[in-house]
């Protein structure tokens, strides 16, 4: 066992059990946290681009029409002025569950 936890283990052994369920809260929210970055398909230290219609079309496989036309399926999808662009982390997880 790691010397960081050494500590943690410790403390479950100390505590009045009063303080038992609020420690095992943290530790689920430790445990939640490690799971989700596992199972995570998204790299997180890239930065969120928002991309052009053409650009979008060409990775999802579909005409620009096509996304104008549909646009209001696609929650990562943002106007700026008359400007449709949509977000690259939004395309990716879009494109992950397909």
């Amino acid at each position: 066992m790691r010397d960081s936890f050494e500590s943690v283990l410790n403390l479950a052994r100390s505590l009045p059990r009063e303080e038992l369920p609020r420690l095992l809260g943290d530790l689920a929210e430790i445990s939640a946290t490690a799971s989700a970055r596992l199972s995570s398909s998204v790299v997180e230290s890239q930065p969120d681009e928002l991309l052009d219609v053409e650009e979008t079309a060409r990775r999802m496989g579909v005409s620009k029409d096509y996304l104008y036309r549909h646009q209001r399926k696609f929650p990562f999808a943002r106007r700026i002025g008359r400007k449709l662009l949509f977000s690259s982390s939004g395309l990716d997880k879009f494109l992950a569950r397909r």
